[in-house]
């Protein structure tokens, strides 16, 4: 290597260097029920510790659910926010390649992101576990329309988005945001603008569900009106935001009818949605980086945005 390929070898790492500095400098935690959570039991097995170095964060270090807040870089931003719920079966959470990332992702077009990093049900720090996640999806939204002045958001431009279990707590928003699960601060709605639903869970229904998500949250014996309540296909209405789907024909986690009947909900109610159905691809594959056909989701993901008008500035 010669003295000149170095010198720009060097440039170039200081240049990485700043960049990443300047982004982990603008990320900042917000603790959404400022250290009073609704329904909440001690229990010496959980002890609030994320470390967001590692790619997955076990439930028992998460008893206080935080927003991971990266705003969008002022000269790109348009206005538009989501808030991002990483998957993990309700067991934990991808915080990682369904979580940092996709918010890094979402700020190279100006979108601000949050990244949720709500409990996972447990009956041993929850007096109702199978409402837990939903009280934090919705405490969330508000807190981000409630600031949006403050941070640069269009309080109408406020989307959801979710990986698997994720995509149960953010379809669960999408269709339960009215639900009262909590005595909230004030009438800010917690309804999403728009969801973004990535190979997710829907259903409770126990032909079409994932096992562990539904046993986890609702436990071994639900009543089939908890399951049907939980099953976010039957709870769409006319209110219920559009939506941008993706799955994989060969799911063999989180059966791809989950995203069909979901789709095929907001089509009874004339929702504008756009379904991605690949044909491999399998569970858990985040951003999908590589040469894989699922890894057109997201360009498709954002032009559904662009099209939609939630790429707009302001």
């Amino acid at each position: 290597m010669s003295m000149l390929d170095l010198k720009k070898l060097v440039v170039a790492l200081i240049y990485v260097i700043a960049t990443i500095g300047s982004l982990s400098a603008q990320i900042q935690v917000i603790d959404i029920w400022n250290g009073k959570v609704p329904g909440a039991i001690q229990s010496d097995e959980f002890k609030q510790h994320v470390d967001t170095t590692k790619g997955w964060i076990d439930k028992h270090d998460i008893t206080t659910p935080d927003l991971y807040f990266y705003p969008a870089p002022k000269e790109k931003a348009n206005g538009t926010a989501v808030v991002i719920c990483p998957g993990g079966g309700y067991a934990g959470l991808a915080i990682r390649h369904e979580g940092l990332l996709v918010a890094q992702w979402f700020n190279s077009f100006g979108v601000t992101a949050f990244v949720l990093t709500y409990r996972q049900p447990d009956d041993a720090i929850m007096k109702n576990k199978s409402i837990a996640p939903m009280q934090d999806g919705q405490r969330a939204m508000r807190i981000v329309r409630r600031h949006a002045k403050e941070w640069g958001i269009n309080p109408d431009k406020i989307g959801i988005m979710g990986f698997s279990a994720g995509g149960h707590v953010a379809s669960t928003i999408s269709t339960h945001y009215n639900e009262k699960v909590y005595d909230p601060e004030d009438s800010t709605s917690a309804r999403p603008d728009f969801s973004l639903l990535i190979y997710p869970v829907i259903s409770m229904d126990s032909t079409i569900t994932h096992w562990g998500s539904r046993v986890n949250l609702l436990g071994n014996n639900p009543t089939p009106e908890q399951v049907k309540h939980f099953s976010n296909e039957l709870q769409v209405n006319a209110q219920t935001p559009p939506a941008f789907l993706v799955q994989s024909m060969d799911d063999n986690v989180v059966p791809v009818r989950n995203s069909i009947d979901y789709a095929l909900a907001l089509k009874n109610y004339k929702i504008p949605c756009e379904l991605h159905v690949y044909q491999s691809g399998g569970h858990g594959y985040g951003m999908a980086p590589g040469g894989s056909t699922q890894s057109t989701w997201p360009e498709a993901c954002r032009k559904w945005m662009e099209a939609s008008g939630f790429l707009n500035r302001k």
